[in-house]
């Protein structure tokens, strides 16, 4: 397995999808639908403070009858976010993932956020590997 920053090369995108601590869990689902993904980075002053998910809107929100238009990310985001360095091994953060029962995991390299990453990409990533794996076996029998 391949290390974490291939995969973030690889994403469409390279801009970072984020939020602020004080943005409406309302504005936070209008994000995340616009860019049709499952979670953002919550930032302050360049620093990664949280994450917000789909799960924490519906776990502590939907379910609880709270407002998503007066309730700011900082009252239901993940304060304490795990995160792999840019180095870590995809085989790796898919084992963190599925121990932490987690699906998204932000790649830090010393204090700078240089991306996040879904399980996914991890999945596709194995995927693509079993592929390569047995067209090389069958190109290898076949001669």
């Amino acid at each position: 397995m391949r290390p974490v920053i291939e995969l973030i090369k690889k994403q469409q995108s390279n801009t970072l999808w984020s939020l602020t601590p004080d943005t409406s869990v309302f504005e936070a689902l209008h994000i995340l639908a616009e860019h049709d993904v499952g979670a953002l980075m919550v930032m302050s002053q360049g620093k990664l403070v949280g994450i917000f998910s789909e799960r924490d809107y519906t776990r502590k929100i939907a379910l609880s009858g709270k407002s998503s238009k007066d309730t700011p990310v900082s009252d239901i985001m993940t304060a304490k976010v795990l995160t792999v360095n840019s180095q870590t091994r995809t085989r790796d953060c898919m084992a963190l993932m599925s121990a932490k029962k987690i699906r998204h995991l932000p790649v830090v390299d010393g204090s700078m956020v240089v991306g996040m990453i879904s399980i996914r990409d991890i999945m596709d990533d194995i995927i693509s590997d079993h592929e390569a794996t047995i067209s090389q076996l069958q190109s290898y029998i076949a001669s």
